[in-house]
């Protein structure tokens, strides 16, 4: 009976104890009950799977900018976000060790009042160069203080170059030899992949509008309805620049070979960053 009475209490001990844990502090040892998700986006994954995933190796973390502003009257203000989910990803695989924080998507755009640049323009959202270079010193600490050893920041807008080079240098005075910081001007080389184009025979005549065909390509290859495909397709307009976006396949396709084309130049020169 005595026996019993002790284990009950035992019983009841260990309920207790369960039911009061903190579920804002779980044991930061625990092990994780279920598979991994397949993902390489910080943002998909649980604390566990990051967790598992920076002891596996996985220690560079990449910071990507993108922007929300006029682009045109064909393509989702989103542009440069949505390109990114789509380079992001592939560079993050072809680099084997690395995950993806959240892209931003709020970036300088033109002074907020009175207007300049694309502020000029509804659906635009800018942040001055101060809370643009204070979001990401804190987005890179974080990381940092997580276990992420290289911390890679690319923009995928020119009005970006400034604000993350400027981050990437304080940084790296900041940080010593504890961890690195990179800003990486290569990834953001839309001439280069324009000539590349040519050389595959995709010549262009600008019309001039904030949009050309590797953007259309490279949107369509995430989704093809943030280029307005239906609507354009009614319309008559389902081209850029003197380059037809039909068939949509084909043009998908495209979109993959340039997304591939930017991973593989952003990847050489991370790497040839980091060895640095």
């Amino acid at each position: 009976m005595f026996l019993r009475t002790v284990l009950c209490s035992l019983a009841l001990a260990t309920a207790g104890f369960a039911q009061n844990a903190d579920p804002m502090r779980p044991d930061p040892n625990m092990p994780r009950p279920i598979a991994a998700r397949d993902t390489v986006w910080i943002e998909e994954m649980t604390w566990i799977e990051v967790r598992d995933a920076l002891k596996s190796g996985k220690r560079t973390a990449i910071v990507s900018t993108g922007g929300v502003e006029q682009n045109g009257p064909y393509l989702a203000a989103g542009k440069h976000n949505y390109v990114l989910r789509a380079t992001c990803e592939a560079i993050a695989r072809k680099l084997g060790n690395a995950l993806v924080a959240p892209i931003v998507p709020f970036v300088p755009e033109g002074d907020i009042s009175p207007p300049t640049g694309h502020m000029l323009y509804p659906s635009t959202i800018s942040v001055r160069e101060e809370t643009f270079q204070r979001l990401l010193t804190d987005i890179a600490e974080s990381l940092k203080q997580h276990g992420f050893q290289h911390v890679i920041l690319i923009g995928d807008s020119g009005g970006n170059t400034k604000g993350m080079a400027a981050v990437a240098a304080a940084l790296t005075r900041r940080w010593g030899r504890t961890a690195s910081i990179h800003h990486i001007p290569e990834y953001y080389d839309y001439a280069s992949v324009k000539s590349w184009l040519e050389k595959q025979g995709i010549r262009q005549t600008d019309e001039g509008m904030h949009d050309d065909f590797a953007m259309s390509a490279q949107m369509m290859l995430i989704d093809p309805t943030t280029v307005r495909m239906k609507e354009r397709m009614a319309a008559g307009k389902f081209s850029i620049n003197g380059v037809p976006l039909a068939p949509i396949q084909k043009t998908v396709a495209w979109g993959k070979r340039i997304v591939d084309y930017r991973a593989e130049i952003t990847v050489a020169a991370i790497r040839k960053a980091i060895a640095r």
